[in-house]
């Protein structure tokens, strides 16, 4: 039988004991994604002074899943050893300086280092940040999980948006230092957070925010038996892997397969990117007020393989159109987000899921772009690659029945410790 989710801590007003913590939040996500949305659009600039092949940008290319499911096994780990604040502010650190070695780089090796330790720092705070808003949220969990993938798509969207107008007026190594300013304004609000804790840990005094379960031994490797878990970590890949191949091929595949020009295929890649904004505001929310977000993915699905038809079937009947339903499937991405604590009981089940649901699921994605760029170019068009993500985003029906009933990875661990 299943257990039921464990109701909630009686609610306190969002900033009561929290607001350092939800500003840390928030800028810490802000950053997440500069690091692999600020650099593409100016690599032209970058390669008057760098040398950059086609082989070295690939290279460049493949490195923000790949960085983001190889923190999915690290952070984890580093949770348990140094804590979520510490390895937060660790994380932090090593983004400043890899942006920091990116912008003064004189050659490739450090731009390419750099960019590997920011985006590698990044990957960690992708999977701290839900045990975190587990920790000091448990009460608002839709709610900051909310802003704070509202906050992770704004830095999404605007770093190609600002990279090429600031490295016009003031140069390339600024438009890639200046995301740096950011990165480092997230550092005080985790230090004092860190501190804080701290203290109340000596004195034995309680937070004000209501504490979350004491962690289950051993969850880390328990996770891997999960069914729950592999359920939320393939509906993590399946999102990311439309992601990171519309993102890759969108413009391109607009241009050739519906005919529009290079400027409104641009527009259309920005009207995508925004929809994705005003999902991942509404999205975790929806997805904590209902017992069964089952229908949250049939609805992000049917997004994806109706706007994906209408591209191969009807592309010129209005494109917008078919962009704005493939718009509506990016609500899969932050309900996913959501999952990672509304699927779990304890603080350890919550950085356990979290690792292993982006570790493999970030892993999946990396091979979106890939496959899709191998099918255009051995079909000489985009019917098979459109093929390829409609039927991926079509199972997402499937795990939308299976994840329909709120039951939390501790309950199989617990079946199978037993």
């Amino acid at each position: 039988m299943t257990a039921p989710v464990p109701p909630r801590s009686g609610s306190l007003p969002l900033w009561t004991g929290r607001t350092v913590v939800l500003l840390g939040i928030i800028l810490v996500s802000a950053s997440l994604r500069t690091a692999a949305t600020s650099l593409a659009p100016i690599v032209d600039a970058v390669g008057k002074d760098i040398r950059l092949d086609a082989l070295g940008l690939g290279v460049l290319g493949m490195l923000p899943p790949l960085m983001f499911a190889l923190a999915g096994l690290i952070a984890p780990r580093m949770a348990r050893v140094f804590g979520l604040e510490f390895s937060t502010i660790l994380a932090v650190v090593v983004m400043f300086l890899g942006f920091a070695a990116r912008a003064l780089a004189p050659e490739y090796w450090m731009l390419f280092g750099g960019t590997l330790a920011a985006l590698a720092a990044a990957g960690a705070g992708n999977v701290l940040l839900p045990p975190i808003v587990k920790r000091y949220f448990p009460d608002r969990i839709g709610l900051v999980t909310s802003i704070y993938a509202t906050a992770m798509a704004v830095g999404t969207v605007l770093p190609p948006a600002l990279a090429f107008p600031l490295a016009d007026a003031t140069g390339w190594r600024e438009s890639l230092g200046v995301w740096a300013l950011l990165v480092i304004l997230s550092l005080p609000p985790w230090i004092a957070v860190l501190v804080q804790r701290r203290r109340t840990q000596r004195t034995g005094l309680q937070n004000r925010a209501p504490e979350v379960e004491e962690p289950a031994a051993g969850m880390m490797g328990q996770i891997w038996h999960s069914r729950v878990a592999w359920s939320i970590a393939i509906v993590f890949s399946i999102a990311s892997f439309q992601a990171y191949s519309l993102f890759a091929w969108l413009p391109k595949l607009l241009v050739d397969q519906v005919g529009v020009g290079s400027i409104e295929a641009g527009l259309l890649l920005a009207f995508w990117g925004l929809m994705g904004m005003v999902a991942a505001f509404v999205a975790p929310v929806i997805a904590d007020r209902l017992g069964d977000i089952g229908w949250v993915l049939h609805v992000g699905g049917a997004g994806f393989v109706l706007g994906y038809l209408g591209l191969l079937f009807a592309p010129g009947v209005s494109p917008w159109l078919w962009i704005g339903l493939c718009g509506v499937g990016q609500i899969v991405f932050p309900t996913c987000l959501a999952l990672i604590n509304l699927r779990t009981r304890t603080q350890d089940g919550s950085i356990a899921l979290s690792g292993f649901a982006q570790g493999v699921g970030y892993l999946i994605a990396a091979l979106g772009p890939v496959l899709v760029g191998i099918l255009h170019d051995l079909t000489d068009g985009w019917a098979a690659s459109i093929i390829l993500l409609a039927a991926t985003a079509a199972t997402l029906g499937i795990f939308g029945i299976i994840l329909r009933t709120p039951r939390c990875v501790e309950d199989e661990t617990a079946a199978y410790r037993n």
